[in-house]
């Protein structure tokens, strides 16, 4: 499952770093009634197999998890933002390559979801929205960055004790 969810890019919006946490999330929605044991099997000398399928309970508590989701805005927490609030504990100099890193950081990865959406767009049209968004924000991500770098090296942004 975990292979499969990083062939088709979704570890992009879903966190499956940990395999354990993909196998005790199953085992939550086995044990809530949300999904179920479709079969198992055992093909040659590979490893068990099992196959889930969706109950009926599982289909109306993800059409609910989606709808709030979908209209919800939720706050947050990425770990930029909270860099930046702490900006004055280095030094310019130090924030000013940290920044350029991150641009250099954020063009490859803006680089990486073109080329995602070039590849999907002929058979997958409109259907990469999530890739869409990520491009979005890391397009707005990198212009509010490359001001900051911009601002540091014209002095404009500088603070006291440096």
């Amino acid at each position: 499952m975990q292979q499969l969810i990083k062939e088709r890019h979704k570890d992009d919006v879903v966190n499956v770093t940990q395999r354990n946490s993909v196998y005790q999330t199953v085992q939550r929605l086995v044990r809530d009634g949300l999904v179920a044991v479709e079969s198992t099997s055992r093909p040659g000398n590979r490893p068990e197999r099992t196959t889930y399928r969706i109950t009926s309970a599982g289909r109306t508590a993800l059409r609910d998890w989606l709808t709030t989701m979908l209209s919800t805005p939720a706050r947050e927490y990425p770990e930029f933002p909270a860099a930046l609030a702490f900006l004055p504990s280095l030094a310019p100099g130090e924030v000013l390559v940290a920044l350029t890193t991150r641009v250099v950081r954020l063009e490859d990865g803006l680089a990486s979801l073109d080329s995602d959406l070039a590849e999907g767009s002929p058979f997958l049209p409109r259907l990469l929205l999530e890739t869409e968004l990520q491009r979005e924000l890391l397009a707005a991500e990198l212009a509010y960055v490359r001001g900051l770098v911009d601002d540091l090296r014209a002095g404009r942004l500088a603070w006291p004790g440096w």
